[in-house]
């Protein structure tokens, strides 16, 4: 069987989104290696998009990530927030990124964030030495860019038009699970008590 997406393949929206479902360890024997040598800060973040609506398809918080090896462009790891899916209160689409890249030097590395990271996952990311995160949509959440700058992580803004729509949609359709995913149930308990 031959890969399914050659090194000459046109980068598509399609095809993006078959990366963000296709299992990272499965990408080697489907995606040409010269494939990814082609994709743009742009591209990655799509698929991080991609990802953030697979969490939100399966009735979860829709912020997806995506962590790339600079010097190979090839996808290290990748994952979506699955808080209420798997039950997990810190299964944020950046800690499942590197769940599934595993034990790894991030140092040479980018992850590609859906959202603006909470206080763990940036904690996280300067503790794992990751060298650059790029952030998809300061528009619904920011904050902690600052603190990751003030780390020496290097921090870019790619605001991604999809990724910003699905998040804003979110947080309309569920500010209970919104609230929850940032600050945790005592959070939505007050917030009840308080009239909100």
């Amino acid at each position: 069987m031959g890969l399914l997406i050659e090194e000459d393949c046109t980068v598509t929206d399609e095809v993006l989104q078959a990366i963000a479902h296709i299992p990272t360890r499965s990408l080697p024997a489907v995606v040409a290696e010269r494939f990814f040598e082609r994709l743009s800060d742009r591209d990655f973040m799509r698929v991080a998009a991609w990802l953030a609506q697979k969490s939100y398809d399966e009735g979860g918080c829709p912020i997806g990530a995506v962590i790339v090896d600079n010097e190979t462009r090839r996808i290290m790891g990748k994952g979506h927030n699955s808080l209420v899916q798997g039950n997990d209160p810190y299964n944020h689409g950046e800690t499942s990124a590197i769940r599934d890249a595993g034990r790894q030097d991030f140092s040479h590395a980018t992850i590609y964030t859906s959202l603006s990271p909470c206080d763990v996952c940036a904690a996280l990311l300067y503790m794992r030495q990751f060298e650059r995160v790029v952030v998809g949509d300061i528009t619904n959440a920011r904050g902690n860019e600052g603190q990751l700058r003030a780390k020496g992580v290097k921090v870019d803004v790619l605001e991604d038009p999809m990724a910003v729509a699905l998040y804003a949609k979110y947080r309309r359709e569920r500010p209970d699970l919104d609230l929850e995913d940032w600050k945790g149930l005592a959070a939505v308990r007050k917030c009840k008590e308080a009239g909100g």
